[in-house]
Formats: structure tokens, sequence, C-alpha cells
């Protein structure tokens, strides 16, 4: 078929474009402006349009497909209807993409990109994520089968969409509540419901949602499971070595207890798949952690500099916690925060947990709140946070071994590790 893709530059939906493309489908796509996934696409042969145009779309289409943020207006779309061509949302693309398959789907608030990047790892299956694996150096990876690993997304419901074999939860805190129009029972609902569609359910039965649920699963009891953690560095590189119930010890890249957190979730869905043991330890071992999730991107002897796709209070302060951690095994005592709020409802419903998650940074540094499309809505941050005395940038700007801020181009040396899930992880990498 050829499918034209609407907002292809995003993470999930460049994912889905990919794996498309790889069972032979004619694909081409579109977005505002070109970024770096637009040219990863295009290196693989998709056709990208920059910007949406109405020229994107002709009579030889045979479905459109668009993303969340893409708005019933878009040129393309009302072009596409105006030819009479199928169009889907992303969701419900989902459900068409996986309707055959055997889906491990791993959904969570936090975590889901982890676990669904280890599970794909040990179980050496086709993926679907929403971040980029570092051995592949993709957010897909496709193996002519009908197993596939697939990171189910809960902020537009589409997680219900993803037909899953096998239902794996880290945790269900309340998130992206927006969309459930702030109603607590209509958001676990919706966690049920994706439990209920597995025929298998794996779970951390800590979670304080979770551990009510009356659904027979595999539950993962941390406190209790997972023994014996340890951490270490190899090059300045973080792992973590645990033991699990009786199945012995794993190391896997990463550092913290929510890393082994993730890996016990991956690890007991192999076994209940039917892997052997050895087979599972030997594979972890093969993880290298997966962009934007405590992505190490300079290691210099009195500086180190990491891109963290954190964006929730939960998360922040969980990567945190391992940072702390990390730097007394290095050596480096300074840590550096800098953080782009990610949304103005995201930080208005959290402000009391992020004003929270940073205690311990030598330094905090606040970027501008990216909108993500949302209109603007006044946070007084200044006052909010007046307890780190914040440095406030417009952005950063990182060189070989330092990173500067325009205000005053103040140099930060240490440990410096970036927040969001906005463009701030294109700025410490430098292209933009």
């Amino acid at each position: 078929m050829r499918i034209h893709l609407i907002g292809i530059g995003g993470i999930g939906i460049s994912a889905l474009a990919k794996f498309l493309y790889f069972e032979n489908h004619t694909i081409s796509g579109s977005d505002r402006v070109s970024n770096t996934i637009t040219k990863d696409l295009e290196k693989i042969g998709i056709t990208i349009y920059t910007p949406h145009s109405r020229d994107a779309i002709d009579d030889s289409i045979d479905i459109v497909i668009y993303s969340a943020i893409i708005q019933s207006n878009n040129i393309e779309i009302v072009e596409a209807k105006r030819r009479g061509i199928p169009t889907l949302s992303r969701s419900e693309a989902i459900k068409w993409i996986l309707r055959d398959r055997k889906v491990f789907s791993v959904c969570g608030a936090h975590g889901k990109s982890t676990t669904s990047s280890i599970l794909a790892t040990i179980l050496q299956k086709s993926y679907i994520i929403g971040a980029y694996n570092k051995i592949d150096k993709s957010n897909t990876k496709y193996i002519d089968s009908d197993e596939v690993v697939f990171e189910a997304d809960e902020s537009d419901g589409s997680f219900l969409n993803s037909n899953p074999t096998y239902s794996i939860v880290p945790n269900a805190e309340p998130e992206h509540m927006e969309f459930y129009n702030y109603d607590l029972e209509k958001f676990y609902s919706a966690y049920y419901n994706f439990l209920k569609q597995g025929k298998r359910r794996v779970i951390n039965s800590e979670d304080p949602f979770l551990s009510q649920l009356d659904l027979e699963a595999i539950r993962l009891y941390p406190s209790k499971d997972i023994r014996d953690i340890q951490f270490t560095i190899i090059e300045r590189e973080p792992y973590t070595r645990f033991t699990l119930k009786d199945y012995g010890t794993f190391q896997v890249w990463g550092i913290g207890e929510h890393i082994a957190i993730d890996a016990s979730l991956a690890i007991l869905t192999a076994i209940d798949y039917g892997m052997e043991i050895e087979e599972i330890r030997n594979n972890l071992l093969k993880y290298r952690g997966i962009e934007k999730r405590f992505d190490i991107l300079q290691k210099k002897r009195d500086f180190i500099l990491i891109d963290d796709y954190g964006h929730h209070p939960t998360e922040i302060g969980a990567t945190l916690k391992s940072l702390f951690q990390y730097s007394k095994m290095v050596g480096i005592d300074e840590v550096v925060a800098i953080w782009q709020p990610h949304k103005y409802s995201r930080t208005i419903d959290n402000l009391e947990g992020f004003k929270s998650c940073f205690k311990g940074v030598t330094k905090l540094v606040i970027l501008p709140v990216w909108s993500a499309g949302e209109e603007k809505r006044e946070i007084d941050f200044q006052s909010e946070f007046r307890d780190y005395s914040p440095i406030f940038a417009s952005r950063v700007f990182v060189e070989d071994g330092k990173v500067k801020i325009p205000n005053g181009m103040k140099i930060l040396k240490g440990i410096i590790i970036g927040f969001g899930a906005g463009d701030i992880t294109y700025q410490l990498r430098g292209k933009v």
C-alpha cells in the first residue's frame, strides 16, 4: 500500500512509519519543519514534505495516518478527505497495524520506554518504541514474524488499541489527566481495561493501583523479590547488578532501583514466554540504554553531560536519586540540573512535585516552558522556585567539555543533566 503519515517527525509516529516501510509499504510523510528524525527517515528512502502541503496528497495514496497533535483543519487531511482517501488517527492506525500480531505491550506513567527496550533486547524481537534504542540507533526494529514489543501510550488512550498478548505495566501513576478530564475513575478504568485485554499480565504489584487488582497476573514485589542491588561503573558507564527471586544474579546498563524494577518485569515476561534463564541473562548484557534516558553525551575527567527525558516530578526525582549515587562513584560532587518544563498544564498540575524533586542539586537552571502547542499560562517560577536561587536562561549552548548559557555566558561544570521532553535534547547535542 501507499501510506502517508502527517506529523512524521514525532518519535511515536516515525516508529510506525519505519515499521510500515520495513513491511514493504511505500511510505511518505510530512511535518511542519525538518528535524533529526525526518532526516533519518529520508536516509532509508522515505519521502518527506516540509512544511505540510496539499501537494503531498494525490490519488495514489491508499491511507493517510496523522499524529495526535494534528488538527482536523490540517491542509493535508482536508485534501485527503476531498479525494475520498481514508484517514486514520495514530490511535486508530495502531489498532490496524497490530491487529493480527502477538504483542508484548508495555504501558506506564514512567519506565515504559526502558522496560520495552530491555524486553526487546532480551527477546530479540521486532519493536516499536518511543525512544531510540542505542544498540540499533532506532526506535523500530523489524523482524519478519508476528511478534512485536510495543511501547503503548496512555496519554491519548491508544494503549487500548495495542492488541496485547502480554499487558506489562511498571506503574500506573496518574498522568496526562487532561485527556481523562481529570477523572481518576476514568483514568484507572482505562488501565484496568488494558490489563484485562492481555492474555498474560506482568505488573509491579507495589504500585498503589496495581496492588489492588483482582486480575490474574505475574506479580513483581520489588521490596522482597529484588535483592542485593549493587551499582558499578565501567569506563564511566553505569550498571546495576541485582538478584531476582530465585533466578540468580542479573546485570543491566543503567543505575538505580527503578532500572532493576524495569529489568525484572522484562525478565519475568521472558521467563513466562519460555526463554531459558541463561539466554535471558546473556541477552540482557547487550542492552546499552536508550537515548534521552540517563543518556551520557560527554565524559571528561571533571565534566559529564547527561540528557534525560524526565518531564514529570516522579521521573526527575528517581533519576536524580540515581545521579547522586553516580556522582559519588565518579568523584564529581557538583550536580547541575537544567530543566525545560514540558507543557503549562503538566507544570501547573504537578507544581508542588516539581518544587521538591530537584532537592540536592548544586544549581538549577530553568528554561522557558516547552508549550507543545498549549496556550501560554502564567507561572511565577522566580517565586515558586526561590529556594533553589534558580538561574533563568533562554537556552543552553554546548561545547566540548562545557555548557554555556546566554545570561552572562556562565560556564557550567561538574555533572550537568538536562531534563525535558522538548527541544532541550537537541540543545544539549548542539543541533539547534
